[in-house]
């Protein structure tokens, strides 16, 4: 299966779906698609930097790039188109493989803004292609442990989910930032509600229901930053983001997004999740629970100091099997899908409600106040 892949010059597209998914699926001798037949993956790269395409194919082994994405897209041997670029140039690219007859796969956000999104997949529907929409976070080993959980029932009712997300990202005058620029730039698609907006769209919607109500506060903690070059420049977009998010149900979650925090928590991304039954701590790989058995009796006396550790009095729940990386593992899924027409809900649609939530989000934050978030449909 030949693939299209636009945007691997960029961290995440080069490191978690080249190297690590296309790469990592041929090392381990393709696809097996069971009965002997084995899918194998033939990556050809695009970008508009001849150079740099060149030396990643050189170094990987790979025959083909091209900074042409139409003649990529009209070669009848090209199946799948991948798009890793910024978002700014998605919707474009993306509706050019549409047109083309070509199965697409994305990162997120699909779009700028949500009417971008739900075009794209009313035109995905109507050409008959197959499309699918990265969502990893649901494939990581903590959160494969915590929808084990969920679906054990071991919460009970579940009341509540908080979530703690981000790192300092360094402003490049001493020390490299650790993002690229344009991530500080909302001219150019920047933002961290734009990119961490849509990941907690799926993860609450996967795990625990539909987000139907969201209240944000957004801003910009630091204005001022250097780019790749060492240049100064403001920072336009916003760098943290503090949500409320209602849940079909009538459980909340609340989740903070920041690139202007300094880590004190086991993993950059931590989910508390309190039910009437028992909690659990979630990270990118562990997990820990305690059952309303083994719950401990707090009692406020700021008298005195503490003498026991509130860590260690939660159980880690065990891998119980063997996780693969959470980019490959739906890479699989999806070629899974182009090829044998399996089943798969992580579509263009399911892109665009993430799309929305994050579009809702900085409505709330610009004016003040709450707002539905309403179901979407094709």
């Amino acid at each position: 299966m030949r693939i299209a892949m636009n945007g691997v010059t960029g961290r995440m597209g080069y490191r978690q779906h080249l190297v690590r998914s296309i790469l990592a699926i041929r090392e381990q001798g393709g696809l097996d698609l069971g009965g002997g037949d084995v899918l194998w993956p033939e990556p050809i790269l695009v970008g508009r930097r001849e150079h740099a395409l060149r030396e990643l194919a050189q170094r990987h082994g790979l025959e083909e790039c091209s900074t042409d994405l139409d003649a990529v897209l009209a070669d009848g041997r090209t199946d799948v188109y991948f798009d890793a670029q910024v978002t700014s140039a998605r919707v474009d690219a993306l509706t050019k493989a549409i047109d083309a007859g070509k199965h697409v796969y994305t990162e997120k956000p699909t779009a700028a803004d949500l009417a971008g999104a739900l075009g794209l997949a009313r035109r995905a529907r109507e050409a008959g292609i197959r499309h699918g929409v990265v969502q990893d976070k649901i494939f990581l080993p903590g959160l494969l442990k915590l929808k084990r959980l969920v679906d054990g029932g071991f919460f009970g009712e579940i009341l509540s989910v908080r979530g703690e997300f981000g790192y300092w990202v360094f402003e490049g005058d001493w020390q490299d930032a650790q993002r690229p620029s344009w991530n500080y730039r909302a001219q150019d698609g920047g933002g961290i509600v734009v990119d961490m907006f849509p990941h907690w769209e799926y993860v609450l919607h996967e795990l625990f229901g539909r987000v139907t109500g969201v209240s944000a506060h957004v801003t910009t903690h630091v204005p001022r930053r250097w780019d790749e070059n060492g240049k100064p420049y403001t920072a336009t977009a916003d760098d943290a983001a503090y949500g409320i998010f209602e849940l079909e149900g009538g459980a909340v979650a609340q989740i903070n997004s920041s690139w202007a925090v300094r880590v004190h928590r086991d993993e950059l991304v931590e989910f508390q999740v309190d039910g009437t039954h028992g909690s659990a701590v979630a990270g990118l790989r562990e997990c820990r629970v305690q059952h309303r058995s083994m719950t401990p009796k707090p009692v406020w006396n700021p008298d005195l100091p503490a003498d026991h550790s509130f860590r260690d009095q939660w159980q880690r729940v065990p891998d119980n099997a063997v996780f693969d990386n959470g980019f490959k593992a739906q890479w699989e899924l999806f070629l899974r899908h182009v090829y044998l027409d399996e089943p798969y809900h992580w579509d263009l649609l399911a892109g665009a409600r993430g799309v929305q939530l994050a579009e809702l989000g900085l409505r709330s934050s610009a004016e003040g106040r709450r707002f539905e978030v309403p179901e979407l449909s094709l």
